[in-house]
């Protein structure tokens, strides 16, 4: 069996940076971080075993320093967080900035804005939290629930598969060819790079496997990007995830994981799937010699 990684994936420098300033302010403190840091569960139970709290609301924050997410979070967020008397703390990745800085210029403009991602998801709740109006978009449906608008403005979640974006940026056009519709390409170098090598890698492999948090979404469009050039790919999030049936017969699987998960994640699961290739060829030499 080979076995060989995606040229591009694991942990972008906006999580690795997010959890230094984590353990840092840790160190110096009592710290509550406001949600997930980063979508994977792996670095959650780390960050608790430092002595980081983790709070689902403001309201719950026991701690004076409390940080903001690798998500990023809007002004009225943390406008608000700030007016409890909390000290805030951001870890918002630099991208993240950069999409906020688009669609306030969309809306300065004059452009109603459309946010191609997740509806819900803590990024793109920052992104819209100080519009006073504003779509969101994740599939076709949603595009021809769309209200016209004269000027259209869109931009998308970092993480999204950028084709998926282009693909509804152009339904948008086509929906409202009397509308002036600009997009701002918002999705991050990461995203993009850990895409397009999961693309190489899922057309040469006859088994993939994708690391990453169940609700992470960069890791779930990794997945699926995978199906798309290989009949058998399966999302895990550690290496107990793993089964060896998966991997019978399989000339060459690939690895490749979503930009929050650890290196020290990805070589276990690498290190799983050698011992499972190591088990199935010491099974079929042993088959062979009992046929002779």
């Amino acid at each position: 069996m080979n076995i060989i990684h995606a040229q591009h994936l694991g942990m972008c420098f906006g999580v690795r940076d997010a959890i230094a300033l984590a353990l840092e302010h840790a160190d110096a403190g009592p710290l509550t971080i406001l949600g997930d840091l980063v979508h994977n569960p792996t670095v959650t139970a780390e960050l608790r075993a430092k002595g980081v709290e983790i709070a689902r609301e403001v309201t719950e924050v026991t701690t004076r320093a409390v940080m903001v997410t690798a998500h990023g979070a809007s002004e009225r967020s943390l406008a608000n967080t700030r007016a409890r008397g909390l000290d805030v703390v951001e870890a918002t990745c630099p991208l993240v900035h950069v999409a906020h800085r688009a669609v306030k210029a969309l809306v300065r403009d004059g452009y109603h804005p459309i946010i191609v991602g997740q509806r819900g998801h803590v990024e793109v709740r920052g992104l819209t939290e100080d519009l006073d109006a504003f779509d969101v978009v994740l599939d076709e449906g949603d595009v021809l629930a769309l209200q016209p608008h004269a000027r259209i403005g869109v931009a998308a979640q970092t993480t999204q598969a950028i084709g998926k974006v282009r693909h509804l940026v152009a339904l948008i056009r086509q929906r409202f060819p009397e509308s002036e519709v600009r997009f701002i390409d918002t999705v991050c170098q990461p995203t993009k790079q850990r895409q397009n090598a999961a693309v190489e890698l899922s057309r040469q492999c006859d088994v993939v496997i994708v690391i990453g948090g169940a609700n992470s979404n960069n890791t779930r469009e990794l997945a699926k990007t995978c199906s798309e050039h290989c009949s058998h790919v399966h999302h895990v999030q550690t290496d107990a995830d793993l089964r060896p049936e998966w991997f019978v017969d399989a000339g060459t699987v690939g690895i490749t994981a979503g930009t929050s998960t650890p290196d020290a994640m990805i070589d276990g699961v690498d290190r799983r799937i050698r011992e499972y290739a190591a088990s199935l060829e010491r099974e079929a030499a042993a088959s062979v010699g009992s046929l002779r």
